[in-house]
């Protein structure tokens, strides 16, 4: 219950913040407040050790916040992705040293397919997405590697629902990524 009502704060914060960035997005508080308090609730009730929870919280936050922005603006904004690398890996370092291998491994691997599809088809993804995708593998390879393709199915899938619901001016890719990111770090394999 704290961590579904500090979640709620901590969501109002991200919309404020989303509002003052340069490149962020004019959202109503409520689509990052309430989304973020309810996964964070998840989260804590899944009572993991304190340095997991950590990753879960701050995956859930971040992912709240692009995801609201990919799905108004169509894009995920530098200011949220670039910093994302540098905190995960902090967080994962609590982990140990074999979760930080891990993760590390992931990172480069998920950002590189994710690359290498941007590079094969520009349209399929946008930049944002490549950037997103590092920090988001290393979170998955510390989880386990085979949550690297199960993620990647998971966000076509949450693709095609929002093509099937007539999502315009493209799919956005992020949401879909980061939920599975997220659904696969709370949930492991």
């Amino acid at each position: 219950m704290v961590w579904t009502m500090v979640g709620f704060g901590a969501g109002a914060l991200g919309a404020w913040l989303l509002r003052s960035l340069r490149r962020g997005a004019d959202v109503h508080w409520l689509w990052c407040a309430v989304p973020t308090a309810l996964l964070w609730g998840v989260a804590a009730w899944r009572h993991p050790p304190p340095h997991w929870l950590a990753v879960t919280l701050a995956l859930a936050w971040l992912g709240v916040l692009l995801a609201v922005t990919d799905l108004r603006h169509r894009r995920l904004p530098d200011a949220l992705t670039l910093p994302a690398g540098p905190v995960v890996v902090v967080l994962l370092s609590f982990d140990g040293a074999d979760a930080a291998v891990r993760g590390a491994v992931g990172g480069v691997a998920f950002g590189l397919f994710h690359l290498f599809v941007r590079l094969l088809s520009p349209g399929a993804l946008g930049a944002g997405d490549v950037k997103l995708a590092v920090p988001l593998g290393a979170v998955l390879g510390a989880v386990s590697y085979a949550a690297l393709p199960l993620a990647a199915l998971l966000a076509c899938g949450v693709a095609l629902a929002l093509a099937v619901a007539g999502a315009r001016d493209g799919i956005p890719y992020g949401p879909g990524v980061l939920a599975a990111t997220w659904v696969l770090a709370v949930f492991p394999l």
